[in-house]
């Protein structure tokens, strides 16, 4: 029977440490991999035909190796992006190198038959387009803010005008930069009065800003709810813009309505784990306090008050897959 945990993540990950730690403790075997790390640090061979209709092989890292066959869950967190590995060639050199990773160990890591992935990266990709959240969430009953995607500036106007004030937020971060920084632009509010003819250049979201009385981060972990409501000391609109170790934490309860529909959510997209954020418009009992914001299904939670619960979900899901819960 299966009873290897493959983690598929990049090198330094606080988060993955936790899991990695709590996974240890129970003497779960453990084999992190980082698949941008492929070429002398990072070997495979995987076989597949007519009489083994599953992928079977091996994968080598420098201290680590394991039998494919052996994996009963993945966790899929973050790994370096294959690009990153093949920067030092001629751009379409490097494209088609990245591409060819990804296609193929990718492919195979993304299709270990009867592995329970947390979460697979198909699934991720899904549930991580904006538009694709807002709808599935308000179909669920949630209560989402009144949004436009555009790039038409009468549009953008018209929208302001019916729901000012109005925040703009993006769909993705930004990209690296030449020296391979990232960054971020939070939501903020937006003046109307700005809006011309560059709106065409590329798609836009728009949002009305709703009457918060505060945030909240709840992260689901298959059936575990951990819920934090969330405060920044200089009221920030985002409170991601600022110093996360400054931010104000309390338990918060999840009305049950609200708490139901989470679990669907994540069914929906094929999910086990999600960080979702909520806009609060009251004292957080109703459902109708509840404000959908949005749901990153790969989201940061190490940084949170009840991390240490987290983690134990985690540890739950991957270490009874090697049980052969998950199969």
């Amino acid at each position: 029977m299966a009873s290897t945990v493959l983690v598929v993540t990049a090198l330094e990950d606080v988060t993955t440490d936790r899991v990695i730690a709590a996974l240890n403790e129970r003497d779960v075997p453990v084999v992190r991999v980082d698949p941008a790390d492929i070429g002398p640090g990072l070997a495979f061979g995987a076989r597949i035909g007519a009489g083994a209709p599953a992928w079977a092989g091996r994968l080598v890292t420098g201290s680590r190796d394991v039998e494919l066959g052996e994996v009963a869950a993945v966790y899929y967190r973050r790994p370096t992006p294959y690009a990153a590995r093949f920067e030092y060639l001629p751009a379409q050199q490097r494209d088609f190198a990245a591409a060819e990773a990804r296609h193929g160990l990718g492919g195979v890591l993304n299709h270990l038959h009867g592995a329970t992935y947390v979460n697979h990266p198909g699934a991720v990709t899904a549930a991580d387009f904006k538009p694709a959240q807002l709808q599935t969430a308000a179909q669920l009953g949630l209560t989402i803010p009144p949004t436009l995607v555009t790039n038409d500036v009468e549009q953008a106007r018209k929208f302001a005008a019916d729901h000012g004030p109005v925040i703009y937020k993006t769909f993705r971060g930004l990209p690296r930069d030449e020296d391979g920084h990232t960054g971020a632009i939070w939501a903020q509010r937006v003046d109307p009065d700005t809006f011309d003819g560059t709106l065409a250049v590329t798609a836009h979201l728009f949002q009305a800003e709703i009457p918060k009385t505060g945030d909240a981060r709840v992260t689901v972990v298959g059936k575990k709810v951990f819920a934090q409501q969330i405060a920044a000391p200089d009221g920030a609109l985002d409170w991601r813009r600022g110093d996360w170790d400054a931010l104000l934490h309390a338990p918060i309860t999840v009305p049950a309505a609200v708490e139901a529909a989470l679990h669907s959510y994540l069914s929906a997209f094929g999910l086990v784990f999600g960080c979702f954020d909520f806009a609060l418009t009251g004292d957080g009992r109703e459902g109708d306090d509840w404000v959908f914001i949005e749901c990153n299904p790969n989201g940061q939670w190490g940084w949170l008050p009840d991390a240490g619960d987290i983690t134990t979900a985690f540890a739950d899901i991957l270490s009874t897959s090697t049980k052969g819960g998950g199969r």
